[in-house]
């Protein structure tokens, strides 16, 4: 089992950046691949960018990935996003998630991703 923490949302100017983080923690020595995830009010949840277990592999969602970078920390249990030249249609709840199945991947679908975090808010003013 995977415990998720996002952290770092709020509320940021358009044009502006801020750094989102996600803890996770496990009972037993465990890899996972891990992933951001976002919702806006009234849209589905859409991927936005994935790291493997050893951080030398990552997938990005093509029309973010020039503004929104993924990283992973060397302990492997802190995973950032940090997003810059921010947009009003980036407004959302962003969720960290987990995937035990295949660590070694940066799965891109939903189904792929075994456990979630509660959500930060990041909300975008123009």
């Amino acid at each position: 089992q995977v415990q998720l923490v996002e952290s770092g949302g709020g509320l940021v100017q358009a044009g502006g950046s801020l750094r989102l983080s996600c803890a996770a923690s496990t009972p037993t020595s465990i890899p996972y691949s891990m992933a951001w995830w976002r919702q806006a009010p009234g849209k589905e949840r859409e991927f936005v960018a994935a790291i493997n277990w050893s951080g030398r592999s990552t997938t990005n969602e093509g029309s973010l990935k020039d503004r929104f970078f993924i990283s992973r920390a060397s302990t492997k249990d802190m995973m950032y996003l940090d997003m810059t030249s921010l947009k009003a249609e980036d407004t959302a709840v962003y969720y960290c998630a987990a995937d035990i199945t295949r660590p070694w991947l940066a799965a891109v679908a939903e189904e792929d991703y075994d456990y979630w975090g509660q959500g930060t808010q990041v909300t975008v003013s123009s």
